[in-house]
């Protein structure tokens, strides 16, 4: 047998190997009847399972149990609270790089409802959306900032969660951003530093 030929028959062979994993030829029994590795015994979601005591196919994980990457010890970080109340301040530094990740988030997230300055006159409020709060009212100022950090995780109101889209990292990176916002509306000039007062707009307000 030639090279050529060999190789032509150990093609066929190889496929014929496949072919009995895959799937029946014509003088097999249907499927349902000949289990294979394409066609194996199953549950379905929500199906019965009589295995189990209580008939269920879909299991609770066993107790303690975490999500791949979900292991999260630190509580003030991961969830805005520290035992059981919401922190007072960002529990990580505050960079100049992490403002302007939040700005772009917020810009993102934020502006259909709250607009740019957070004054709440966003692109879908003016489409009959429900106002959300003002970011610079007093209510909004004397949130926590664990507070501001649970309503993007979780939703409050008509405001749903942002937790699937928004990641941690994220949502302290807008909250160090409204800070901003609401600190450049409701600044004094004590605020400003004295070598740039003199450069200020005689008819600023501040």
């Amino acid at each position: 047998m030639s090279g050529r030929s060999l190789m032509t028959a150990l093609a066929f062979a190889g496929l014929a190997a496949l072919s009995g994993c895959r799937g029946q030829t014509s003088d097999q029994p249907p499927v349902h009847l000949n289990p294979n590795m394409d066609s194996q015994p199953r549950y379905d979601p929500q199906a019965e399972a009589k295995l189990f005591e209580d008939r269920r196919t879909m299991r609770m994980p066993v107790d303690g149990t975490v999500p791949k990457g979900q292991l999260y010890e630190d509580e003030a970080y991961a969830y805005g609270k520290e035992g059981g109340r919401y922190v007072m301040k960002v529990p990580v530094p505050i960079t100049e790089p992490m403002l302007k990740r939040g700005q772009e988030r917020y810009n993102i997230y934020c502006t259909p409802c709250h607009d740019k300055t957070g004054a709440g006159k966003g692109m879908v409020v003016q489409r009959g959306y429900p106002t959300p709060t003002d970011l610079h009212g007093e209510y909004a100022r004397k949130l926590t900032d664990g507070q501001v950090y649970s309503a993007i995780a979780n939703g409050v109101r008509n405001m749903p969660s942002y937790g699937p889209q928004v990641p941690i990292a994220d949502r302290w990176a807008i909250v160090a951003y409204v800070r901003a916002l609401q600190f450049s509306q409701n600044a004094t000039m004590d605020d400003v530093p004295a070598e740039k007062r003199a450069s200020l707009p005689v008819e600023a307000n501040l």
